[in-house]
């Protein structure tokens, strides 16, 4: 038998259905146990009859279906950041490198081969705290025993928490990339040289998503009698879709929906703002067969979103396949994206009409801030304090992104940049995925591997592509500004 389930039980603590593979090293059993229990690798003790589980051989140990694992050893802790032994430091005394040191409070993440794809996805699904509060109250359950197949949410959930570290500058990311290859084989594809090939960004980044659909239901997030994943709620929006005849005909209009993770910008020739190129494919003409002609005839299918995510991620379509060199050339072309996002223009009536009411309270806030601005720039009569207290009781006003009855998505149209994934090179299976992603402070970051560094808004917008640079890819769009979630009212769900 080369695959079964046995029950693993770590003092008080009992793991039921754990799934175990024969076929492969105890390495990876102990890799299931860590993300399991947090206890390291090196810690563990496992018991079986009263024989231990040796490094590198199943032989010799009693485990069969439904057997009994005793795990002894001790969680890996949390490390706690040291108290002050020095006075602290202004910030006009501070140095460049210790300006950044302070901001820059990122985690990096070692390559191991090609993994620059992986590292730089994660990066950027980490910017979003929902996605992050979720995976933290996962917990393996009955209901969800821990498998092959649901192991992904529990290695995240301890990547996520070793990159929290204060403390810690860089990360080794081997479990994650051991569960990626162990439930998306795709991943695993090796050259002739042996090595890991270099994989397609955009890919990872929606199986990952596809895979944490089924498994991260939205209570999770404190949403009650939620009906859909977490995944759904915050990255998921979808398509009002109408297909009619171009003739003029008695043919009645076929109104659908289409669910999304992504919205595509296509690079057509005409195509230089991202805008543009997502406008430019909402309507299109196809072929297909009309039951009324009984023959082909040509359709118009024109797309219009009737939900806005909270989250929007958008790929810009830089990879096309090349026949002749049997690859996914790029498309160097430089197309601008903002900084800020208006999506109305893309939305269907109906949901154009239910943005409203918050577009207009955005809109007053914003008059508040510039008119606050004005007031200390001309240093008028007011008192400071009394424009404190305005821009204060303006930046404290509770705005929620999502509207009440649709937990995790977006109320206005409008959004944030909050992360991007660039790609250096001249395919997608080669070359360099770099994660540029707004920080906690307002403060952009590089998050190359295991390199981290301070960027400035200039620099992320000059990532739109035209030559040999880093070109965006995947751009991550959040809620705008003075919004706040259902995260910001919930407590941590243990």
């Amino acid at each position: 038998m080369s695959s079964l389930r046995v029950n693993v039980k770590w003092g008080r603590e009992k793991f039921e259905n754990v799934e175990v593979d024969l076929n492969a090293s105890p390495v990876q059993f102990r890799a299931q146990l860590f993300t399991l229990t947090g206890v390291p690798p090196t810690r563990q003790k496992i018991l079986c009859r009263g024989k231990n589980l040796r490094p590198d051989t199943w032989d010799e140990f009693p485990i069969q279906e439904g057997s009994l694992i005793m795990l002894l050893g001790t969680a890996e802790e949390l490390v706690e950041p040291p108290a002050p032994t020095e006075q602290p430091t202004f910030l006009e005394d501070m140095t460049p490198d210790q300006i950044s040191a302070v901001i820059c409070s990122k985690s990096g993440l070692k390559n191991l081969g090609n993994t620059c794809y992986m590292n730089a996805t994660l990066q950027c699904l980490k910017a979003v705290p929902e996605l992050e509060c979720a995976l933290h109250n996962f917990r393996s359950t009955t209901a969800h025993p821990f498998t092959k197949e649901n192991m992904l949410p529990l290695v995240i959930q301890q990547q996520f928490k070793l990159m929290n570290q204060p403390d810690l500058t860089e990360s080794v990311p081997v479990m994650l990339l051991n569960a990626i290859h162990m439930t998306m084989p795709q991943f695993a594809t090796k050259g002739e040289d042996g090595r890991l090939m270099q994989q397609d960004a955009n890919e990872l980044w929606l199986e990952l998503l596809r895979r944490l659909k089924s498994l991260l239901p939205g209570t999770l997030l404190g949403v009650p009698d939620a009906k859909q994943s977490v995944v759904e709620m915050i990255f998921g929006g979808r398509y009002k879709i109408i297909t009619k005849r171009v003739d003029e005909c008695d043919e009645p209009p076929v109104e659908t929906s289409e669910d999304f993770l992504q919205l595509s910008c296509f690079l057509s020739s005409g195509v230089r703002y991202l805008f543009s190129g997502l406008k430019a494919k909402m309507t299109e003409e196809i072929t297909k067969y009309s039951d009324k002609l009984g023959c082909d005839a040509v359709y118009q299918r024109k797309s219009e979103i009737s939900r806005l995510p909270g989250y929007l991620t958008i790929q810009i379509v830089r990879f096309y396949y090349k026949e002749r060199e049997k690859m996914n050339a790029k498309i160097l072309k430089d197309v601008k994206f903002p900084i800020e996002l208006d999506v109305y223009d893309l939305c269907c009536d109906e949901l154009k009409e239910k943005l409203l009411p918050m577009r207009a309270k955005l809109k007053l806030m914003e008059e508040k801030l510039l008119e606050s601005a004005y007031q200390k720039s001309r240093k008028t009569q007011i008192p400071g304090d009394e424009l404190k207290a305005e821009e204060a009781a303006v930046l404290d006003e509770e705005i929620p992104f999502s509207f009440p009855d649709d937990p995790g998505s977006n109320n206005s149209g409008l959004y944030r940049l909050r992360a991007v994934l660039t790609h250096k090179g001249r395919s997608s299976s080669s070359g360099h995925y770099v994660a540029w992603v707004l920080s906690d402070r307002g403060q952009w970051v590089k998050c190359d591997d295991d390199i981290i560094e301070l960027v400035t808004e200039e620099e992320i917008l000059r990532l739109s592509g035209g030559g040999d640079w880093h070109c965006a890819y995947l751009l991550l769009y959040g809620p705008k500004d003075g919004t706040t979630g259902y995260l910001h009212h919930m407590e941590e769900i243990e």
